[in-house]
């Protein structure tokens, strides 16, 4: 009898650890294209007939949850097209904003009544940064008059940043996250971070840089949305100040679904939003002139929430009942691991390099490989059913989402990845002979 291949022996690895993952049962709550195995084959040709995609992709937009459909059919027919403006009382509508972020409150380390659902992240962050600058100044009178912004963040953060920073009057200090602690001191108002780096995948040391960011007496903000329901964030516990995060990526709420803002309680009271609306307001029906904000994480909201996404998140968020964090990020360490070790079975050497930390304290839930035809390579990936993403110049990003990815659809990728990579090489050397 012949010696089992490397791809028997990672193929059946695969199967042995899907056997045995706790969370497997999660996966038929998400509508998903066909099964997770490859029926005992090995051979990927035509994979996306096979074995249906393989769908890497989630930290960029989770997959849909089997539950959202209904409930938004339910939403559109019978509270809107039936109630109609008896839902805002009847069904629930007007407490949603509260009422689900109390739900993710639970997901990123939270007591309820600090987490207020809506508007984007942008806006959010906007609000918070803002907010952040008053309230480091209503200790310090105008002497704060800096705000440090991760330099490798998202481009819409630098944004918002710049803009803030010209509305409150302060300069704008980009800092590499790593540096941040030296970079602080009496001038500093606001800090905004990423807990995750959205190109690298790289994990920040929240719990560290938020403590530097207080001793300096400055306000944290921290954006969440490449971490909140992949790993544990422990904002209460970590004594974060502000927080935002998206809920389209692992919390599948939808394409385009509204953002949330978390507000210390202790902090709520000075919550000065730069963006005061007539949701917001203490008495939102008085319609009075002079604005008054409500108590409490209230205060971030701004105008009419919107309904139909936010109650489709709302259905979302029902994969996760009796689901624990921790045995997410446990997986998640466990697929990106897999994945990696497959990786470097299946590409040649030098062909791709790791930009995402090895290291678990260091590392979100996805894996970014550098190589340089990146963009090509990730093209003919999605044609062959496995769908990741490109970031530019030269970054493949395979997002793994543990309520939905599976151990075989790691190796399958990987697999899929070696095979891709001599392709795309071969085309290049035969356009170089031509």
């Amino acid at each position: 009898m012949s010696e089992p291949t490397t791809t028997d022996r990672l193929a059946l690895r695969a199967r042995e650890l899907d056997a045995g993952d706790e969370l497997t049962r999660l996966r038929e709550r998400f509508v998903l294209d066909g099964p997770d195995d490859l029926d005992g084959r090995d051979d990927l040709d035509g994979v996306d007939g096979v074995g249906g995609t393989v769908y890497l992709d989630g930290n960029s937009l989770g997959a849909l949850p089997v539950t959202v459909a209904d409930r938004v059919d339910d939403v559109v027919r019978r509270q809107w097209g039936r109630l109609r403006i008896r839902s805002w009382e009847e069904s629930g509508w007007w407490t949603a904003p509260e009422r689900i972020g109390d739900r993710i409150a639970r997901l990123v380390g939270a007591a309820a009544g600090q987490i207020v659902v809506g508007d984007s992240t942008s806006v959010n962050i906007f609000k918070a940064l803002v907010a952040a600058v008053r309230m480091a100044r209503g200790a310090d009178g105008d002497a704060r008059d800096e705000i440090v912004v991760d330099a490798t963040t998202f481009p819409t953060d630098g944004y918002i940043a710049e803009s803030a920073a010209r509305m409150t009057g302060c300069s704008l200090r980009p800092v590499e996250p790593g540096e941040v602690p030296g970079a602080l001191g009496a001038r500093t108002a606001a800090v905004l971070l990423n807990h995750v780096d959205y190109r690298s995948g790289r994990l920040h040391d929240l719990p560290g840089l938020t403590a530097a960011v207080h001793a300096a007496g400055a306000v944290v903000v921290w954006d969440l949305c490449h971490s909140a329901g992949a790993l544990p964030v422990g904002l209460d516990a970590h004594g974060v100040d502000l927080a935002v995060g998206c809920t389209y990526k692992y919390l599948n709420g939808g394409p385009g679904s509204p953002a949330y803002l978390y507000v210390r309680r202790d902090l709520q009271d000075r919550f000065d939003s730069p963006l005061p609306g007539w949701n917001s307001h203490v008495e939102p029906f008085g319609m009075r002139s002079a604005y008054e904000a409500a108590p409490g994480a209230v205060r971030g909201r701004v105008g009419t929430p919107d309904i139909l996404s936010m109650l489709a998140l709302d259905a979302a968020l029902d994969v996760w009942d009796g689901v624990g964090i921790d045995a997410v990020r446990a997986k998640s360490l466990a697929l990106t691991d897999f994945f990696l070790q497959c990786v470097e079975a299946y590409a040649d050497p030098g062909r791709v390099t790791c930009v995402t930390p090895r290291r678990p304290e260091e590392r979100g839930s996805q894996i970014a490989l550098r190589c340089p035809d990146a963009g090509d390579v990730m093209k003919h990936l999605i044609g062959r059913g496995v769908v990741g993403d490109f970031r530019h110049p030269d970054v493949l990003r395979f997002g793994f989402t543990p309520l939905y990815t599976g151990f075989t659809d790691a190796w399958r990728a990987a697999r899929v990845l070696g095979e891709v990579l001599d392709e795309v090489a071969g085309q290049s050397r035969g356009e170089a002979r031509a």
